[in-house]
Order: C-alpha cells, then structure tokens, then sequence
C-alpha cells in the first residue's frame, strides 16, 4: 500500500503556465483561430499533462495486459478461455491486431502476463507478473483478495515505470482476456450507478438469450459481492480482474509522471474507473481513443467526462483503438511545435 500511496502523491495538477503558452501559440498560428477544431484543444491539454509548452510524444508503447476470468465459467463467451493464452502468443509474434496498428504509429508493445490460465515459460518480450491463474468466479463470491486487488495496481505501476526508464512520452492501454467485458461491465455499474443491461454488451458476438444470461450473471455477481463504490480497490477485487488492475496501475503510473495516457475500449475504461476512483485528479492525464462499441463504453466516458477522438465501431481491444488515436496525439503537437506563427511567417 506504501507504494500505491507514494504514487497517487505524485500526482500533480496539470500545468496551467504551460496551457496558456500553448494556447498563446497556438491562437497565432498560420490559421483561422479553431480551423483546426479538437487538434487544437488536444495539443493544449497534452502541453498541461507534459508540462511543457511545445511537448513532443516521440517515444510510445502500448501495455497489453492479459488475464483469465473465473466468470467464464458462467457461460458469457462465445470463446473457450484457452483463447486468451494463444493471443498473447500471438501478440509476442507480432501478428495480431495491436501489433500492425502500433507498427503504423511507431509503438513498442509491452506484452504482460497478469493471470493468464496455466501461466508460460520465460519468452522474451513477455513480462510474468502473475497475480493467480485468473481470478476466481465472481458470480460465487470476490474476484480476488484486496491484497491480490492492490498487488496487480502496483505492477502496473512497476510496469509502466520500467517503460518511462527506457524512455516514453505517451502510452496507450490495451488488454486481453476472455470474458473481461463481464467484469468490466460490473465495475461500470458498480462505479456509475448505472443499470446493469445498460452497460453489457454483446462482447464476442453473444446472442440475445446469451446476453440475457450474462446480465442476469452480473447482477447476481454485484448482489454477491456489493462492492463499494467509493472505494475502487474494493470494487476490483470483488467484481474486477487482474490485467483490469494492472492497468489502473499503468495509467496511476504513467500519470504520476506527466505522460499523457491513451484509453482504449470498455475494459481500459473500466481500469479508468478504479483509477480515477483512487485518484481524481488522474482524470485529466486521460485521453479516449475512441468509443468501442460496446454499450458501456459510451456511459464510462460520459461518466469521466471524456469525449473520444474516433468513432468507428471497433470492439476488438488489445489497444487498437488507443494506437490509432495515438497518432491523432501526435499529429495535435506536430502541428502546435512545427507549423508556422503569423510572426515567424512574417
């Protein structure tokens, strides 16, 4: 817990000095004022996060984090859970979705092993910190112990801070995890107040029976455990799991030290929640890739006060839609750094 703490007290305002010179510059740059619409807002605020009026995102990574979910046992995936470990193979092989995406904007892709069933041998590229072999069946009972709750932020963090060592100026999170809009669903409720059949959705390609079955697991699950919403380890460790955790941590981390974050999909927003229920003020560090299309999605942002950078109907996770909006990032401070004033144009 000392660790989780030292963190969440390094979290800083954003840097208002930095804004306004960044906003002064970009007001006289070679351009209608607002004709580049919401690039201009984002290179402001990206400038506030970084703390630095001309902020450059030159070093990105995408954390992938992967874990199994004993709530698979309940039948709400199409998928066998076996799916989650041959992903992450597939991740260190570099063919899966993530990596083209982020090879397009020139990310590294950090692959973490947080729980996955059956666990794997040292590989290179893979990262093991394993909580358990996926968490237990939180439609019983909790998902894990508080400890274990607090153990996958505090990877997270440890994760996120290896990264900064190496050199990073934005990061995107990504997941894997078969089953994992199941909890994600149950923190969005838990966290939002929200109905519980207004924040599940379909995940893999469920059928409506299936999805009514699903609805039906999450209540059941919030009944068992009733977890509390104002206390975000509470609501991970019953309803939660543990690559959700660990990228609470990763964002914690990432914005303790003034590094923009990229949100992915549904179950990066759910880790958004932990976070920003353990620290508010991390809010302002976040930026939403896009708006998955999962229907609880939309109540996450809305509930944080975010608005996407893209819509396009993606559900696939893993970071994709993070990595695209990453480039959109870029592009925001390209232009605030590179283009022209009226004074220097002359």
């Amino acid at each position: 817990m000392e660790r989780l703490e030292e963190v969440l007290s390094q979290i800083k305002p954003l840097d208002e000095k930095a804004m306004q010179a960044a906003r002064l510059r970009q007001d006289n740059l070679t351009k209608p004022r607002g004709s580049l619409g919401r690039l201009e807002g984002l290179s402001v605020r990206i400038a506030g996060m970084k703390g630095s009026p001309r902020p450059k995102l030159e070093q990105k990574a995408i954390i992938v984090m992967a874990a199994d979910h004993g709530v698979v046992a309940e039948g709400v995936s199409l998928y066998p859970q076996e799916v989650t470990r041959q992903m992450v193979l597939n991740f260190l092989a570099g063919g899966a979705g993530i990596n083209v995406l982020a090879r397009h904007v020139g990310a590294r892709v950090v692959v973490v092993d947080m729980g996955v069933v059956g666990g794997f041998e040292p590989r290179p590229g893979l990262i093991c910190r394993m909580i358990d072999f996926g968490t237990k069946n939180m439609a019983r009972g909790p998902a894990m112990t508080r400890q274990q709750a607090l153990e996958a932020v505090e990877a997270g963090i440890e994760v996120v801070e290896a990264e900064v060592a190496k050199g990073l100026d934005i990061v995107g999170t990504g997941d894997m995890g078969i089953g994992n809009t199941t909890p994600s669903a149950a923190i969005c409720a838990a966290i939002t107040g929200r109905p519980v059949e207004e924040v599940t959705g379909r995940g893999t390609g469920l059928e409506d029976e299936r999805l009514r079955h699903k609805i039906a697991v999450i209540r059941r699950a919030l009944e068992v455990n009733q977890p509390d919403p104002n206390d975000g380890l509470d609501v991970l460790s019953k309803v939660g799991g543990f690559e959700i955790g660990g990228l609470a941590g990763v964002i914690l981390g990432a914005v303790a030290r003034r590094i923009p974050v990229v949100i992915d999909g549904f179950i990066s927003g759910a880790a958004a929640l932990i976070a920003t229920r353990l620290c508010p003020r991390a809010k302002d560090y976040l930026i939403a890739g896009h708006l998955s299309a999962e229907p609880g999605h939309r109540r996450v942002l809305e509930y944080l006060g975010l608005e996407p950078l893209l819509s396009l109907g993606m559900r696939l996770g893993e970071g994709t839609g993070a990595a695209l909006a990453m480039g959109i990032a870029e592009a925001a401070v390209k232009v605030l750094n590179e283009m022209a004033t009226f004074d220097e144009a002359g």
